[in-house]
């Protein structure tokens, strides 16, 4: 009888060592990407999808995030149906989703996937396409130099642009009854945190997703921000 339990508490002590190691990698996946599997297996778990649903609503700084992420297929430029009241040529983003969506008209709209604000960085309201650039440069505020620095980061006062700028191929520069809001929808040198909330406030889109943007928005489109 005593043997028979030794061997139950053993049986047991392995589960729950094996079922820890299973949470840290889980937890470790999902920051820091999947881990490679060898061959072309892939887990039929569902452990992908649960990875990327919990980065998706994490409030993360982009070095948080592995470069080796793979973004969800979801995010990728594609035309969805789409209801809304709305003239064809506004811009409607949906923060909690990630997604932007450039009304077409007839219930049709191209959906882009992007990343957006960090917790206390999202914002809501109604602006409009104030101005367009092409490999913008970048201004970080002041506001944004002195956090960075705090963490051990410093940001220059100017950067040109080109594919290393923070702001990436295009800009659309949003603007609001008092000017230029300082927010933009950009492009961004790193395209594996599309679909996160790691920005101070822009909404970033891979590159070749923002130069599909800037050539249909208008200046003075309507952008919503929900």
């Amino acid at each position: 009888m005593r043997s028979g339990k030794l061997i139950f508490a053993s049986v047991l002590g392995l589960a729950l060592v094996f079922s820890e190691a299973a949470s840290a990698q889980s937890l470790l996946e999902a920051i820091f990407g999947p881990m490679r599997m060898s061959g072309n297996s892939a887990p039929a778990d569902g452990t992908a999808r649960t990875n990327a649903s919990f980065l998706q609503g994490q409030a993360l700084y982009p070095e948080m995030v592995s470069r080796g992420r793979v973004v969800p297929a979801n995010f990728r430029r594609t035309t969805v149906r789409y209801k809304t009241s709305e003239k064809p040529g506004t811009i409607i983003i949906d923060a909690r989703a990630h997604y932007l969506y450039f009304v077409l008209g007839n219930g049709q709209a191209i959906r882009y996937g992007v990343g957006v604000g960090r917790t206390g960085f999202g914002w809501k309201g109604t602006v409009k396409v104030g101005g367009k650039q092409e490999w913008p440069a970048w201004h970080p505020p002041k506001e944004m130099i002195a956090r960075e620095a705090k963490r051990g980061h410093r940001l220059p006062a100017r950067m040109e642009g080109g594919p290393g700028n923070p702001l990436g191929a295009r800009a659309l520069y949003l603007h609001g009854t008092g000017g230029d809001t300082g927010y933009r929808i950009h492009g961004t040198s790193e395209p594996w945190t599309i679909g996160l909330n790691v920005s101070s406030g822009c909404i970033r889109l891979v590159n070749d997703d923002v130069v599909d943007l800037y050539r249909r928005a208008a200046i003075g489109a309507k952008v919503i921000v929900l």
